[in-house]
């Protein structure tokens, strides 16, 4: 693999703290399908309510297009190896994202937003961030990083910063704090 270790280390976290939920060391529907009774709890969407299935629906379709992109060997599962090339290749050719890319993007930032007023901002990004296990105030220190002094993050902002996340090799680039960590040392 032609990715750095600082690189790998964030995708890593990624991969450990948002996706491998049931901890197998890859990434399956199972895992899919605990994120999402994970994310309508936490936002009070209970079974068969129009958000849970709109949840359902959005993380199926990036489960989908996660594993087309990623599960080299068809096996059904995305393993470690196959998560990092992914997203090396990304970061090389931003420009060649996949619709699931997006939608993953745009899942998080609408997830985070739960005011709908079009920005994230500390209080949004600490509740969704700590509650994949990190600290409080890790979250907000990692806020404070990525906002750069604002109150909040657009949904514009939060795309360049999605960006930076997967390319950025500068340990101090705003764009490593959009999942509430940071240091990936």
């Amino acid at each position: 693999m032609s990715i750095s270790d600082f690189r790998k280390k964030k995708l890593l976290f990624l991969f450990n703290v948002f996706f491998d939920v049931n901890r197998s060391g890859e990434i399956d529907v199972k895992d899919f399908e605990l994120a999402i009774d994970r994310v309508c709890e936490l936002r009070g969407w209970a079974k068969d309510t129009p958000k849970n299935k709109e949840t359902y629906d959005v993380m199926m379709a990036i489960w989908t297009g996660l594993r087309s992109k990623a599960d080299k060997d068809n096996d059904g599962q995305v393993s470690v190896d196959e998560w990092c090339n992914m997203w090396d290749a990304y970061a090389k050719d931003p420009s060649s994202v996949m619709d699931w890319q997006n939608a993953y993007m745009n899942f998080m930032f609408d997830l985070e937003d739960a005011s709908h007023d079009g920005g994230i901002d500390v209080t949004e990004f600490t509740l969704v961030c700590s509650s994949y296990g990190l600290e409080k105030s890790e979250c907000e220190e990692a806020f404070a990083k990525m906002a750069q002094g604002q109150t909040d993050v657009t949904r514009e902002q939060f795309a360049a910063l999605w960006k930076e996340y997967f390319a950025a090799e500068d340990a101090n680039a705003p764009g490593n704090f959009i999942f509430g960590k940071t240091s990936f040392v």
